[in-house]
């Protein structure tokens, strides 16, 4: 409840749709209140005291129970932002309880109890919306919930974490959890892989972006992929980077924030039980393999200091602070050639302009039928062993400090890197630094983009375009590539964007 508020008799939360008198708690009490509810609150008036308003879009749960021989109750549960000692507002759990005995008959105060219940609970789950096209989806309500936890991810208090913080909110949200431990690399893929999904409505990761890499790619190896990949999918942060967890909470227009009230904020967004589409990014490389990928590819000093730090992992995030300073020491020049396809200019969108580039050498270009359980076709590649077609662009650098292509907004939970990215812009956004800059400009980029403000800058090393495809043809095998945050062989390597291929929690 927001304290000291006077609340009018119809608020700021519209008509009143329910109106009647009870006491506060489960216990008899001395004067009864009289409560209101409307689309948007529930609105209390205590007298000789102040008044007091819930939104409904921090509620996530209410119940109805008889209470003593001739009462009932009813009560809700919010998580409404508070005021922190220090940083940002944090969720903290919110209870109210309305004890309804103005009948004699149990039953008629029971019924009475529930109707407040059910339309709170009615009017607490969001609406889903239609925006650009893109339609969001409501998880059901009760809702059955497999959740995929590595307890030995980031500084190893992810089981902890979810008994201590998740268990309960999941709870109060009738979300009911079961919990799937994993005991080694790749166990939650073969896990998902094999399993009838029709038993659960949501797949929740309790771990850093590398399990949820690992789920995805599980699900593209059924059969049943395209049916499988509609099963919403929710990261939960447990790991040390959460960059996936960090965007989804920056989409939601939250305020950044780390390790346990970010852990809060996703899972109260799992409570509300929005899912909207997101895109991936299918990346192929010379020896054969594919993957399907969420968050980015990387090579050189960011993949550099993502798995070299990894001996760090117990220190939480200030792993990848350590491994910057260890990796600017030594700082690294790699050579290849990148090449990408722009993606179509449209107003607003921001376009690279330091970057002049000579096109490609014109070449024909392959398309693979995609048939039923066929894996989709990348219709805007052609094999590695051919040139780029000719409406590509070929970066005339070919030594680079760094090269990241990334599709949502956060690196890591404190790095912002494309402030511009959403689940599904259609969009890779693809960074490189080019060789010659100065171990002091790139601490300065790495810096700023805590705040997303690297950009502007306006370093003459740091590149940063939107595409549609890309293609990284290291000279030899020198260096380190990662997909999600796992390390991958150093090779050439091309990938394209293919939209709304699977669904996520998220915010509106």
């Amino acid at each position: 409840m927001a304290a000291g508020r006077r609340v009018p008799p119809h608020g700021d939360g519209g008509a009143v749709l329910l109106r009647g008198r009870f006491s506060p708690g489960p216990s008899p009490g001395p004067a009864a209140w009289s409560v209101a509810l409307t689309e948007r609150e529930l609105q209390v008036l205590r007298p000789g005291g102040p008044d007091a308003a819930l939104r409904l879009a921090d509620c996530v749960g209410s119940a109805a129970f008889p209470s003593g021989p001739a009462a009932a109750c009813f009560s809700l549960v919010g998580y409404p932002f508070r005021k922190a000692r220090w940083g940002s507002p944090a969720r903290q759990r919110l209870q109210r309880t309305f004890r309804v005995s103005q009948h004699p008959n149990a039953e008629e105060n029971l019924r009475i109890a529930q109707a407040w219940s059910q339309r709170i609970r009615e009017l607490s789950l969001p609406a889903a919306p239609t925006r650009d096209g893109v339609s969001y989806g409501l998880l059901p309500r009760p809702c059955r919930a497999l959740v995929l936890l590595n307890p030995q991810s980031g500084a190893g208090r992810a089981l902890e974490d979810f008994q201590a913080v998740v268990q309960p909110m999941l709870a109060d949200a009738d979300i009911a959890a079961t919990v799937f431990v994993t005991e080694r690399p790749h166990h939650a893929q073969e896990k998902v892989r094999d399993e009838d999904l029709s038993q659960w409505d949501v797949l929740v990761v309790m771990s850093g972006d590398g399990l949820l890499h690992e789920v995805l790619n599980g699900l593209m190896e059924r059969p049943d992929w395209e049916e499988a990949l509609q099963t919403p999918l929710c990261i939960l942060p447990g790991g040390s980077g959460n960059a996936l967890a960090a965007s989804i909470n920056y989409y939601a227009g939250n305020d950044h924030v780390a390790k346990k009230k970010l852990l809060t904020n996703c899972t109260f967004i799992l409570c509300k039980g929005l899912h909207a589409p997101m895109d991936l990014v299918s990346l192929s490389t010379a020896s054969g393999k594919r993957f399907f990928s969420f968050l980015g590819f990387g090579w050189g000093f960011i993949a550099d200091v993502d798995i070299d730090s990894e001996k760090y992992r117990r220190l939480g995030n200030a792993r990848f602070t350590l491994g910057t300073l260890q990796c600017l020491v030594r700082l690294r020049v790699y050579q290849g050639r990148l090449s990408y396809l722009p993606a179509a200019t449209e107003p607003g969108t921001p376009r690279d302009r330091k970057a002049p580039a000579r096109r490609a050498a014109p070449t024909a270009g392959t398309e693979a039928p995609s048939g039923h359980g066929a894996l989709p076709a990348d219709t805007l590649l052609v094999p590695l062993g051919q040139p780029v077609p000719p409406h590509w662009v070929v970066v005339p650098e070919e030594e680079f400090v760094c090269v990241y292509a990334i599709y949502q907004s956060h690196l890591g939970t404190n790095l912002l890197m494309a402030p511009a990215a959403r689940l599904h812009d259609g969009c890779i956004h693809l960074f490189y630094v080019g060789a010659g800059i100065s171990r002091v400009a790139l601490l300065k980029i790495f810096l700023a983009m805590g705040r997303g403000t690297h950009l502007d800058l306006n370093c003459p090393h740091l590149h940063c375009v939107p595409v549609r495809a890309f293609r990284l043809e290291p000279r030899g095998s020198a260096g380190i590539m990662t997909v999600d945050g796992e390390a991958l062989a150093c090779e050439p390597v091309q990938g394209q964007i293919h939209g709304h291929m699977c669904r996520v929690v998220t915010a509106s």
